[in-house]
């Protein structure tokens, strides 16, 4: 198959997505959603018009800057003030719901996967335990929903994932018998007081030389017009893989400097941040489509029941559960726990990891594939479909009630 006919391809459904881009997000057909499946009907399995030969390095890697990206310019645009006020929920949210969704995870698959070993089930629940940032816009974006509550989810999925990093590389050192019982205890502190310290220090540091840069450049008018399409994003690279370098965490670097370049920018900072946004969905975009041409076939002519449970459970009661716990005692009504709950959308984080964890050659590899696949999957369609019509009802349902939430 010719290069020429991918890319004429891709760039031609590109094009038409933009020119319906606006009317779509107002329905249950949000974008990942409508990228996986043509993805799926566009490529080898279906249609056979996307041949492509991406190895998994490859697609992790646009799977990374593409979370990069929208981490960074997701916090950017963060209402800090509202931010302030809740901080105490996404804290519960990851200092407590965070560990009981692996521990969740990793029970429910003890109980699935009787053939896999701890390893691979920790493993398992590490790998689906972060939410998406970028696949939950659609809510976090909403601004019927309460700010309180989009607040503390986007926070959530900015720094869930960075901290899972650690996490899943020590299990899979572990795999691999390269550490011996101390190195192992070594290990469980410093990988995570790494991955974090050096991870916020990056991204501190990133954003306060940007942000002088950037400040100081607009004021002598020395960058204008299309040249401010390029900076944030810049940034965030940048940030992401100066933070890799080093040994920390990207994705922490990339949330925490974000949070600090949204407020410490003074000129310019939503035209910024737009052209940084549209960069961000272009990205995601390729990023899905590729995913469904590549991923999504296998698990269609070859489902696994245990991995369309263990995705349904995973979705479900993994992830309110733990929410329920994380926010107990702090007065908000059922519903809006039971709408933070649902929405932990699986997407980018699981997809990098997975592409990690195939690499180290697992026994139960290929299971795992099937159990993160289907899982993004269902996620995709089913938080896509509910996203705009369960915000609006729960949006009424607060303001009926007058809470603050």
């Amino acid at each position: 198959m010719s290069e020429y006919q991918i890319l004429a391809v891709i760039a031609a459904f590109v094009f038409l997505y933009c020119l319906v881009a606006s009317k779509l997000e107002r329905t249950q057909f949000n974008g990942p959603l409508v990228f996986v499946a043509c993805g799926l009907i566009l490529g080898p399995y279906c249609l056979n018009l996307v041949a492509m030969d991406i190895d998994g390095e490859t697609l992790k890697t646009l799977a990374e800057i593409t979370l990069a990206v929208v981490l960074f310019t997701d916090s950017a645009g963060a209402n800090l003030p509202v931010l302030l006020r809740i901080k105490r929920l996404p804290v519960r949210l990851l200092l407590i719901g965070l560990p009981l969704t692996i521990a969740l995870g990793f029970c429910t698959g003890s109980l699935i996967y009787t053939h896999l070993n701890w390893i691979e089930l920790a493993l398992l629940a590490t790998m689906l335990a972060p939410t998406d940032a970028a696949l939950g816009q659609a809510v976090i974006n909403n601004e019927a929903v309460p700010s309180s509550v989009r607040e503390g989810l986007n926070v959530e999925s900015g720094l869930n994932d960075g901290i899972c990093v650690p996490v899943l590389l020590l299990f899979l050192a572990i795999s691999s018998d390269s550490l011996d019982q101390g190195a192992v205890l070594t290990q469980m502190l410093q990988l995570p007081l790494q991955a974090i310290g050096i991870g916020a220090l990056v991204g501190i540091a990133s954003a306060v030389i940007g942000c002088s840069s950037i400040n100081a450049s607009v004021k002598r008018d020395w960058i204008d017009g299309a040249w401010t399409q390029i900076p944030v994003i810049a940034l965030a690279v940048a940030c992401f893989a100066s933070s890799q370098w080093l040994g920390g965490s990207g994705f922490i670097a990339c949330f925490v400097g974000g949070l600090v370049f949204g407020g410490l920018i003074r000129e310019q900072k939503q035209p910024l941040l737009k052209a940084a946004d549209g960069t961000g969905d272009v990205l995601s975009m390729i990023t899905w489509f590729i995913f469904g041409a590549l991923f999504i076939g296998d698990c269609l002519l070859q489902p696994e029941w245990q991995a369309i449970l263990y995705a349904i459970l995973s979705l479900s009661v993994v992830r309110m559960v733990p929410v329920f716990l994380a926010v107990a005692g702090m007065g908000l009504q059922t519903d809006s726990k039971l709408f933070m709950g649902w929405f932990g959308p699986r997407g980018l984080a699981s997809i990098v990891f997975i592409v990690m964890v195939n690499e180290a050659n697992l026994p139960g590899s290929k299971t795992l594939v099937q159990a993160v696949t289907w899982t993004v999957l269902l996620s995709v369609i089913l938080h896509g479909i509910t996203a705009n019509p369960l915000a609006s009802i729960y949006a009424n349902r607060v303001k009926a009630r007058g809470d603050k939430v």
